[in-house]
């Protein structure tokens, strides 16, 4: 049923209706709110005002997830992940800018937080701030916009241009059943922070990093390697001072570090990656291996599992992280084959599948992902099952609360 309540007040105004229609409920209501004005009678030189807010009991709020991590450090790759467990495949707005940062599928809408940077290329320059400076972004906005999306309600939405360096005229976001917000700061403003249903951080260690910029600048893009060191220790300050500390927020963290397999590797390829899962998290429950809460240390490799040089090694176990109680899943190595990866999967518990071999179905769908082969893309379709059991808990924890209220 709807729920409408109603506020009156006076008003210095003539006859007028406004209509505020930023989505439609499932009733059918296509107003969110309605302000009537009703005419200045003569026996008064005020008019009075009705505010009419009409809300259908069962309506959902927009599920909102939080991805930090800074650039180049797999964002995108995690997007492709997430949106493909809750099926078809995400696309820029139709119709829209070119140049759009959004991605938009049936169930989810990915807007770039840097669509928020209050200062275009050439002002951060003039004014001698990078983008990761939280002067050079709009957190007032950032939280209004994505409050109103969380309540239903549509917003115009900035774009940054990242080809031009410039702000484009803002473009309509429509309240989707998940909003995933992803960029440098989604943790960093604490009101933005509270509006969270899930966060995750992307860290991706230091040499790592290095490596994979080297890679990717120097054999892709030509970059000297003296410019890409110049490149990194520009962003570090600022990333260390406000990028960084933002992990100790986050509801998971994946954290890609060098092999210990391999002594003194410093090429990148093969990776060590840590699932670092916050205990208490509501409708969220930690991934374990084997035995919940135990310390496990397992090398699958064998008759089961094909592993070439270095081998896999799988730990998982209770720990400390920022004071807060964790659970760590970790994977050192790289698979073979993808296929086997079931034999892996059927030993975790809690990854909130649908069937059985869904994560190895996940990931052999998107084999060609970077990451595909080693922790880094196991631990993002896992965390991805997560955040989609965590959306239908929520969903079905909203629907049954009307129907509680009323047999109460």
């Amino acid at each position: 049923m709807a729920v409408c309540t109603i506020h009156t007040s006076t008003q210095s105004l003539n006859s007028r209706c406004s209509l505020y229609t930023p989505t439609k409920t499932h009733l059918g209501f296509n107003q969110r709110q309605v302000v009537f004005y009703s005419k200045r009678s003569s026996s008064s030189k005020r008019g009075s005002s009705s505010v009419i807010t009409c809300s259908a009991a069962g309506d959902s709020q927009t599920i909102v997830i939080g991805l930090a991590a800074d650039s180049g450090c797999g964002k995108s790759t995690f997007m492709r992940r997430l949106t493909s467990v809750f099926g078809g495949a995400a696309e820029p707005p139709k119709g829209g800018n070119p140049d759009s940062n959004t991605l938009i599928s049936d169930t989810t809408t990915v807007i770039c937080l840097d669509d928020y940077h209050s200062l275009d290329r050439t002002g951060r320059k003039v004014n001698g701030v990078t983008a990761l400076d939280p002067r050079a972004n709009n957190f007032d906005l950032m939280y209004e916009q994505v409050k109103a999306i969380k309540d239903g309600v549509a917003v115009d939405k900035p774009i940054y241009n990242h080809v031009t360096g410039l702000l484009d005229p803002p473009e309509l976001i429509k309240p989707p059943k998940i909003l995933v917000i992803e960029g440098l700061h989604p943790m960093y403003d604490e009101r933005v922070r509270d509006l969270l249903d899930f966060s995750i951080y992307l860290d991706i260690s230091n040499e790592v990093k290095f490596a994979w910029k080297i890679q990717r600048d120097m054999a892709e893009r030509g970059h000297s390697l003296e410019s890409i060191k110049a490149s990194i220790e520009a962003r570090k300050p600022d990333f260390d001072a406000y990028i960084d500390p933002q992990k100790q927020y986050a509801d998971a963290v994946i954290e890609v570090l060098p092999t210990q397999l391999i002594p003194d590797d410093n090429e990148g390829k093969v990776l060590r990656v840590k699932l670092i899962m916050k205990e208490g998290v509501k409708h969220f429950s930690p991934v374990y291996l084997f035995d919940e809460g135990s310390t496990i240390s397992w090398i699958p490799c064998g008759r089961k599992l094909t592993c070439s040089y270095p081998g896999i090694k799988f730990a998982y176990g209770p720990d400390s992280y920022f004071d807060h109680e964790v659970s760590v899943l970790e994977m050192d190595g790289q698979f073979d084959r993808l296929d086997e990866l079931i034999y892996v999967e059927s030993h975790l518990s809690n990854i909130s599948t649908k069937f059985y071999g869904e994560v190895t179905q996940q990931m052999l769908k998107h084999a060609d992902f970077p990451g595909s082969n080693n922790g880094t893309g196991l631990f993002q379709t896992i965390v991805g099952l997560k955040i989609r059991d965590l959306f239908e808990q929520i969903i079905a924890t909203k629907e049954t609360a009307p129907v509680e209220a009323t047999q109460a």
